[in-house]
């Protein structure tokens, strides 16, 4: 059993606490911390570490649920995760989200492919970045192109990831580069609030106002706005690809199949598009196993930062107390002795099959990206009610304002059109999106045209295998393109 002494300061959870116990709302008690020679912040720092290790073990442990909330709380502030708080209120510097060239500088045209840097303003202010590779390596196609030849295909990323998640394998590893020598012309989407579309016609990126929205704004707004300038751009109805990218050691969100079923579900985007193929999709998450996203959603760690201590924007790479970032802390952590950070994405995703260990590090590099606090509640209302709804302002008042009714209406997944074109690709070893959760949304489907609904089941994958897996291309790729060039 776990111990923790008041005593001894190295390991209590008083020590690991105590930065966090600086008033929120006095910037001067802020910078009086970061300055004091009195403090020597390696030492939290090596708590946090500690605290890290720990958390591996109570979120393996049968008995975690029962100090859910203690838990949670620990492991966001000494994780630091929790620095939104400061983040969201401006007190210490944080890195740059403009420059470097975007996406096309950063990622792909050193690699000897074309690229093109594309924005577009969605219905409620928010300018949004989408980069394009136009053709393959060398400008050319791979033989064999035939109809998909300049063929659109829109990607998706999720939730506290941008579009740069795609891009970080290599030319014969990563989707968007695989697509592009096959022939297709491809389209990078970036959500909202991150890296490269932190930008609004009118509203500061440091306010609330500018976070004040969920997952259901990107369905209403940013969806429909990319995927018709696509459409525009190219004159041809592109295929869509989404991945719920629920990264091990940034998120426990969905996005790329989350917003996507629920836009289809509203009949919305379905009549520009091709088809789309939804990798790991997530439209309910009763069966969720992996035990850090039960704990984190049943403690109401979201509704903590939202409503007690008033932050809009989540952001893990937000400095705090002078510490870095949170990427930079779990590789910290990874490169203690003893620590394996490939079965740590393990037990959040379930047991890859084909997934490269260096990937974490990779990974890292980049991302995670911010979100609004108001997603990171979205998502735990999710988990603890089992199915998609819209955003429950838990006050029956407030949900009539917005819905019409005491009770945030449901997506109802059996809405989707029968003839729209939908590939679907689950694993067995899956923690996030569960078979069993898959399954409730493959009987949804039951109605759907069978000769536009394919299904690829992969008993020994888990959820990264999808996509960064090195075997994705091999196992998942090539048949996602058989059924996209049936529809070409």
């Amino acid at each position: 059993m776990l111990q923790f002494s008041s005593n001894n300061p190295s390991s209590s959870i008083f020590h690991l606490l105590l930065p966090s116990l600086v008033p929120l709302n006095n910037p001067r008690a802020h910078a009086s911390v970061c300055s004091s020679p009195s403090i020597d912040r390696s030492h939290y720092d090596d708590a946090a570490l500690r605290c890290a290790a720990i958390m591996i073990a109570v979120v393996s442990s049968s008995a975690a649920l029962m100090v859910a909330a203690a838990a949670a709380l620990v492991l966001l502030l000494s994780l630091h995760l929790a620095v939104v708080v400061v983040g969201a209120r401006g007190v210490q510097s944080q890195p740059s989200y403009r420059g470097g060239g975007g996406p096309c500088a950063l990622a792909v045209t050193p690699l000897g492919y074309p690229c093109e840097e594309h924005q577009v303003t969605t219905a409620d202010g928010y300018i949004l970045s989408l980069q394009r590779i136009p053709r393959g390596r060398g400008g050319g196609w791979a033989a064999g192109a035939g109809a998909r030849a300049g063929q659109p295909v829109l990607l998706q990323h999720g939730v506290l990831v941008d579009g740069m998640s795609w891009l970080l394998a290599s030319p014969e590893e990563s989707l968007p580069f695989i697509l592009a020598d096959r022939g297709f012309d491809v389209w990078i989407a970036n959500t909202r609030g991150t890296r490269w579309s932190r930008r609004h016609v009118s509203l500061d990126p440091s306010s609330r106002l500018y976070w004040n929205w969920s997952w259901d704004d990107i369905v209403v707004n940013d969806l429909p706005a990319m995927v018709d300038y696509v459409c525009k751009q190219t004159w041809q109805k592109p295929h869509y690809v989404g991945h719920s990218m629920i990264e091990a050691l940034s998120s426990l969100f969905s996005a790329g199949t989350l917003v996507a079923l629920a836009a289809f579900s509203e009949g919305r985007v379905v009549d520009q598009l091709k088809s789309a193929a939804l990798l790991t999709p997530v439209a309910y998450l009763a069966h969720i196993t992996t035990p850090i996203g039960i704990l984190l959603a049943r403690a109401f760690v979201g509704e903590l930062l939202s409503d007690l201590l008033g932050v809009a924007e989540f952001n893990p790479l937000a400095y705090v107390y002078c510490r870095p970032p949170v990427s930079n802390l779990i590789r910290a952590f990874c490169r203690k002795p003893g620590m394996n950070c490939y079965d740590l994405v393990g037990s959040i995703t379930g047991k890859n099959y084909c997934l490269n260990s260096s990937a974490v590090d990779v990974f890292l590099k980049y991302e995670p990206q911010p979100t609004s606090t108001k997603t990171t509640v979205h998502f735990a209302q999710t988990v603890r009610d089992g199915v998609l709804t819209k955003y429950d302002y838990v006050l029956p008042e407030k949900n009539i304002a917005s819905y019409g009714q005491a009770d945030p209406p449901a997506y109802d997944m059996s809405s989707i059109p029968a003839s729209f074109p939908l590939f679907l690709a689950y694993g067995g070893r899956d923690s996030l999106a569960d078979p069993d959760d898959v399954r409730l949304l493959l009987d949804d489907l039951r109605g759907h045209d069978r000769d536009k609904l394919a299904v690829l089941y992969l008993d020994r994958f888990a959820h990264l295998d999808f996509v960064i897996g090195v075997c994705a291309r091999d196992y998942v790729y090539k048949d996602m393109f058989a059924f996209f060039d049936r529809f070409n």
